[in-house]
C-alpha cells in the first residue's frame, strides 16, 4: 500500500520524524519523482523477472523497510534521546528505500495482474472488481492512516509490517506466474483443473511459455491453413464447449 503514506508523507516526516515543514515538503516532491523512474524500471523488467518473483522480493524488502523504520520511530520519540537527529535521517533513508521497490515491485502489477489472470469469460469482470477493490482499499488506507499517526504514532507502522509480510506466503503459495503467456494459455490453464496451492507446479510458476502451449498453438495454426485468423482462443472454446462464440475468419487476398 503506498497511497496513505505518499499523500500523508509530508505530515509523515514533519510529526513522526521531527523535520521542519519545508523540508518535508521538499523530500516528499523528492520521494515522489524517484518513485515515479523506478516504477519506470519495473515496467520494464517485469516480463523478465515475472510477476510472482517481483511481487514477492517487493513485499520482503518493503517488510524490512518497515521494519527498520518502526524501530528507528521508536527511538526518535522517546524523550530526551540523544541520537533522535541521526534516528530521524536514518527513518527518511528507509523511506525512501521502500517506494524504490515499490515502485519496482508494487506499483503496476496489482493493476495488471487481474486483467491477466482471469479467463476469457471472466476477464472483464475481474479486471474491474481488481479496480474497484484497489481503490476501495487505497481510499479506506488514506482515511485511517491521519488518524492512525494520530493515535498509535510509530506502532501505526506494524499494520503495514503485518500486511507486506502476508503478502509474501500469499503470493507464493496462490499465485500462477503470467508472465511469458497469452491470454488463450491462461484459459487454458483453468480447462485442467488446476489446483488451489501453485507452489508445487513447475508449469504454473515458471516464467518461461510452458511448452505445450506452444505446441497447442502450432496445432491450431496449421489446422486453420495459411492465411487464416482464427483466434487460438475462440478454437479452444469451440473445443472445450463451454461458451458459444461465432467466429468471422478473415482470409488474406
Amino acid at each position: 500500500m503506498s497511497s496513505p503514506f505518499n499523500n500523508y508523507m509530508p505530515t509523515v516526516l514533519a510529526t513522526l520524524v521531527g523535520l521542519s515543514p519545508d523540508l518535508a515538503r521538499l523530500l516528499a516532491a523528492c520521494n515522489r519523482v524517484q518513485y515515479l523512474l523506478w516504477a519506470l524500471l519495473g515496467i520494464r523488467q517485469v516480463d523478465k523477472w515475472g510477476r510472482r518473483n517481483t511481487l514477492i522480493f517487493g513485499a520482503m524488502v518493503q517488510c524490512f523497510c518497515y521494519i527498520i523504520i518502526t524501530s528507528l520511530l521508536r527511538y526518535n520519540e522517546l524523550p530526551g534521546y540523544p541520537n533522535s537527529q541521526q534516528v530521524a535521517s536514518a527513518s527518511v533513508a528507509f523511506f525512501f528505500l521502500y517506494y524504490v521497490f515499490f515502485g519496482i515491485g508494487m506499483q503496476g502489477i496489482p493493476w495488471l495482474y487481474p486483467t491477466e489472470i482471469n479467463s476469457l469469460t471472466m476477464r472483464t469482470k475481474g479486471a474491474a472488481l481488481g479496480a474497484a477493490t484497489n481503490w476501495i482499499l487505497n481510499f479506506m488506507a488514506v482515511e485511517i492512516t491521519p488518524i492512525g499517526i494520530q493515535n498509535l504514532g510509530w506502532r501505526f507502522y506494524i499494520v503495514w509490517i503485518a500486511l507486506n509480510a502476508a503478502m509474501v506466503p500469499a503470493v507464493y503459495f496462490f499465485y500462477p506466474e503470467t508472465a511469458g503467456r497469452t491470454l488463450e494459455d491462461i484459459d487454458e490453464y483453468y480447462r485442467t483443473d488446476p489446483p488451489l496451492l501453485v507452489f508445487r507446479d513447475k508449469e504454473a510458476i515458471s516464467r518461461k511459455r510452458p511448452e505445450r502451449y506452444r505446441i497447442k498453438e502450432e496445432e491450431i495454426i496449421r489446422k486453420n491453413g495459411v492465411g487464416a485468423t482464427t483466434d487460438p482462443a475462440i478454437e479452444m472454446t469451440k473445443k472445450d464447449g463451454s461458451e458459444d462464440i461465432q467466429h468471422q475468419e478473415n482470409v488474406g487476398t
